[in-house]
């Protein structure tokens, strides 16, 4: 079903740009264009893909225990703004490695905090997660809001009237190192997402951790037969998915030009959930997924520039995806529970 409906989103797409005026070889071109046209276009797919690998092995760790966590946006949007006080508070003697370390714990412990609120709401009152961590997106990015316009807050001094409501820009030793590529902006999130990635799958698939998620996820109550802390699971499942999201925030404003401002997050939180459901659980197409819609975004943005294609285009294709596979999946449950005929009855039949 992934390949199925990778490829009917890649026909509406093109039926939409077809719509706006431009022709599919056209529009095929300046998406190609986008994505692998230039270095500088490479790099920032690749930081693009680094970004939901991270949302989506954490929305990964949620579902295993039966959670659904569509709150990457307000937890990247905390993230953000816990990256950011510390990135502009960092003693400019502060080796690079302290302070990278420095931003993105506080970035993980940010996206971790927002999501324990839903947590909590889950495992103490029985709230929907999914409510709780939709709205909670709302939320996170008004506080991004409040923080880029109040200069008690996080706003960059104010010098003419033409200042922008933004932070500073993070000290040198909190922003991410290049990967050295020629002309790319590729930053060493992407190493940091795959190593991410390769540990979360090892965890889910070879540990007693990912066992007793699996257990939660099938069933509460036979995990708690079986002595497994049900809530308690719950909890720091969605919460451990937070401080990815939340990690993903603090690699954005560490990620050039290293400031915090309303909109920094570019509904990356919405695409890691994409790459979440499309991946079904398994950490290798997490990453395979991440890098295709990472150069997707990227080339999406580059149709809006070169033939006027309106670059939510690609939040459609994303849409189109999750109805997809969420239908798939109503599909799915619904024929396994579905009673059967019983077979005929072979008593009176003549040998």
């Amino acid at each position: 079903m992934g390949s199925a409906a990778l490829a009917i989103a890649a026909l509406v797409g093109l039926l939409l740009a077809a719509a706006a005026g431009a022709g599919p070889a056209e529009a095929t071109e300046a998406l190609m264009d986008g994505m692998f046209g230039t270095p500088f276009a490479v790099g920032t797919s690749l930081n693009n893909a680094a970004l939901l690998m991270l949302i989506a092995a954490g929305f990964t760790i949620a579902y295993r225990a039966g959670l659904v966590n569509v709150g990457g946006e307000g937890q990247m949007a905390l993230g953000g703004i816990c990256a950011t006080a510390v990135g502009v508070s960092l003693p400019e003697e502060l080796p690079a490695g302290v302070g990278i370390v420095a931003v993105l714990t506080a970035a993980a412990v940010g996206g971790a905090f927002w999501a324990s609120i839903a947590a909590y709401l889950k495992v103490r009152r029985g709230t929907s997660e999914i409510i709780t961590t939709l709205l909670l997106n709302f939320v996170g990015l008004a506080a991004v809001v409040l923080v880029v316009h109040e200069p008690a807050l996080l706003r960059q001094p104010v010098t003419s009237s033409e200042t922008l409501p933004q932070s500073e820009q993070l000290r040198e030793s909190g922003q991410l190192a290049l990967l050295g590529l020629h002309k790319s902006p590729a930053t060493i999130a992407l190493l940091i997402a795959l190593v991410a990635v390769i540990a979360v799958g090892v965890l889910l698939q070879r540990s007693a951790v990912g066992l007793k998620l699996k257990s939660v996820g099938l069933s509460q109550h036979a995990s708690h037969r079986l002595g497994i802390p049900v809530d308690r699971t719950r909890f720091l499942s969605l919460t451990v998915a937070g401080a990815f999201s939340g990690v993903a925030g603090g690699m954005i404003v560490a990620t050039a030009p290293f400031i915090l401002a309303e909109g920094f997050s570019s509904g990356l939180g919405f695409t890691g959930l994409v790459v979440g459901l499309l991946a079904r659980g398994s950490m290798t197409a997490v990453a395979v997924v991440s890098l295709l819609l990472g150069f997707l975004v990227s080339g999406g943005i580059n149709l809006q520039l070169a033939v006027g294609v309106p670059a939510a285009t690609v939040s459609v294709i994303e849409s189109v995806l999750i109805i997809l596979i969420a239908g798939s999946a109503l599909w799915t449950t619904t024929s396994a529970v579905r009673p059967r005929k019983p077979a005929p009855s072979k008593e009176g039949v003549s040998v």
